[in-house]
C-alpha cells in the first residue's frame, strides 16, 4: 500500500469515527434529504444562511465509513464558505470524484477534500462519496427538498 492510500484510509477512518459537524443543525435556514437505495445510505444536511455565506453546516443519518466521510469533509471543507464559492467546490468536487482513471482535474480549490480523489478508481462507491454533496447542493439550490443517487 502507497503512502496516499494509507494516508486516505487514516483520514477517512478518523472522520467515519468522529465525525464533524455532526447532529441537527438548530433553526437552519434550509434542509435536504439524501438516499442511495442501493445501500440505504441516507444522510441529512443542514444549512444556515446569512446573506452570501454559509454560516452554519451540519449532517447526521446514516451509511458506510465512505458516506460518512464524505459527509464530515463536506461540512469541514464548505462551513464559513460565500455560496458562490461552496458551488464551485462542489463542482469541482464532483468533477473529481466522477473522471475517468487518468483523466486530469483542478484541485486548487479543493484543499483537503482532495483526498477522496481515489474514490474515483471504485465506481461502485462514487455514490456514497457524492451523496452528502448532492444533498448540500439540493439543501443549497432547492431548500427542503429530498434527492436519490438513483
Amino acid at each position: 500500500m502507497n503512502d496516499f492510500q494509507e494516508l486516505y484510509q487514516e483520514i477517512v477512518m478518523d472522520h467515519n469515527r468522529s465525525p464533524r459537524n455532526y447532529g441537527e443543525l438548530e433553526n437552519p435556514t434550509s434542509f435536504a434529504n439524501g438516499f442511495n437505495p442501493l445501500c440505504g445510505d441516507e444522510i441529512n444536511v443542514y444549512l444556515k444562511l446569512v446573506e452570501d455565506k454559509i454560516v452554519d453546516i451540519t449532517f447526521n443519518g446514516d451509511g458506510c465509513a465512505i458516506s460518512k466521510s464524505s459527509a464530515s469533509m463536506l461540512t469541514d471543507g464548505i462551513k464559513g464558505k460565500s455560496i458562490s464559492d461552496a458551488i464551485q467546490i462542489f463542482e469541482s468536487f464532483r468533477q473529481m470524484i466522477t473522471r475517468k482513471p487518468g483523466e486530469e482535474f483542478s484541485s486548487e480549490i479543493l484543499g483537503d477534500l482532495e483526498i477522496l480523489s481515489g474514490v474515483s478508481q471504485f465506481p461502485a462507491r462514487i455514490k456514497c462519496a457524492t451523496l452528502a454533496w448532492h444533498t448540500f447542493h439540493t439543501a443549497l439550490t432547492e431548500k427542503d427538498q429530498s434527492v436519490s443517487t438513483e
